[in-house]
C-alpha cells in the first residue's frame, strides 16, 4: 500500500505522454430482436401469449421497441376449433393473444413473423417443468461477503430427460439438465451479488425447456456474464431458432448469419415460488 502513490504517479506520467486515439465502435445494420418465450401455467384454462419486438442499433446502445407487420402462432396438430392465433398490437413492439391453454401444450407450434416484406419462422413444442419444492435463505457468501444465498430445492420428474431454465428475477438466469440427478431431489445455491434487503419478497421461477433452448441460453448467459436477459442484444450474436424463410417455406438461408432474428421462440411450463428475506 505504501508504494501505491508512487506507482500511480508513474502510471499517470506514462499515459500523459501518449497520443489520444479515437476508436470507432463496431457497427452493423439494425437487426430485429424478438422476445418470444411463452410461459404456461397449466392450472389456468386460458393463456395469453406475449411477444415483444425490438430493433438493435449501434454497438453499446440500447435496443428500441419496433413494430412488425404480423405475428401468428399456429398449432399444426390442433384439430379443435381454429389452429391459428393472431397476436394483436397493444403498444409499440408489444403484441399479445389469448387461447385455451391446451392450444399451447400439445402438438407442433409454429411462430410466423412478417417484417418489411420478409417472413420469419420458428417451430417448437411445449416443454414441461417440475414445481419448486422449497426456497430457503442461506448464510454462505462468495467473494465480497455481501452476497445473498438462496437454496433452491426441486424434485426431477422420473422416466424422462429434462432441461430447466431458472429465472431469478433482475434478468438473472441459470440453466440445468437432469443428467446427474434424474428423478431425484436436487438442491443448489444461487448467490445475488451485492445482497438483497431484509423484508424483500423474492420470486423465483423454473421453466421447462428443450435441449436446443438449453444450449442457446447457456451460450447467452456465458456471454452476458449472468446479468443480461435472454432476449436482449448480446455482446456477440448467438443464433436463435427464428429464421428467414422463402415464399414456399423452405429454409434456404440456413447458413446465412443475417437470416436469423435475435431471440428465441419457446413454449415452457412455469412454476413460481416466493420467499421473504430475513
Amino acid at each position: 500500500m505504501k508504494n501505491w502513490p508512487l506507482a500511480f504517479m508513474l502510471f499517470f506520467i506514462q499515459i500523459s505522454c501518449q497520443d489520444v486515439i479515437t476508436v470507432d465502435p463496431p457497427t452493423e445494420a439494425p437487426r430485429l430482436s424478438v422476445d418470444a418465450l411463452i410461459r404456461i401455467d397449466k392450472s389456468e384454462p386460458f393463456t395469453t401469449a406475449v411477444i415483444n419486438t425490438a430493433l438493435t442499433s449501434s454497438f453499446f446502445e440500447q435496443i428500441e421497441p419496433t413494430d412488425v407487420d404480423l405475428i401468428t402462432i399456429s398449432n399444426l396438430d390442433y384439430s379443435t376449433n381454429e389452429n391459428i392465433l393472431v397476436l394483436n398490437k397493444n403498444q409499440l413492439g408489444h403484441y399479445s393473444g389469448t387461447r385455451e391453454t391446451a392450444f399451447f401444450t400439445s402438438g407442433r407450434l409454429v411462430l410466423n413473423i412478417e417484417y418489411e416484406n420478409v417472413q420469419y419462422q420458428a417451430e417448437t413444442t411445449y416443454a414441461p417443468a417440475v414445481p419448486i419444492d422449497k426456497l430457503e435463505e442461506g448464510s454462505q457468501t462468495l467473494f465480497t461477503g455481501d452476497e445473498t444465498e438462496i437454496l433452491v430445492t426441486v424434485t426431477d420428474a422420473p422416466n424422462r430427460t429434462d432441461f430447466y431454465l431458472f429465472d431469478f428475477s433482475f434478468d438473472e438466469y441459470l440453466v440445468s439438465e437432469d443428467t446427474f440427478y434424474p428423478g431425484q431431489k436436487f438442491q443448489f445455491s444461487y448467490f445475488y451479488e451485492g445482497g438483497l434487503k431484509s423484508g424483500y419478497e423474492l420470486e423465483i421461477s423454473i421453466l421447462g425447456i428443450d435441449e436446443q433452448f438449453y444450449n442457446y441460453m447457456n451460450q447467452l448467459i456465458v456471454q452476458a456474464g449472468g446479468d443480461q436477459g435472454p432476449f436482449q442484444s448480446p455482446a456477440a450474436t448467438v443464433r436463435g431458432n427464428i429464421i428467414k424463410i422463402s415464399d414456399n417455406n423452405s429454409t434456404e438461408y440456413e447458413n446465412q448469419t443475417n437470416a436469423y432474428i435475435l431471440g428465441y421462440f419457446a413454449v415452457s411450463e412455469e412454476y413460481k415460488k416466493s420467499i421473504i428475506l430475513e
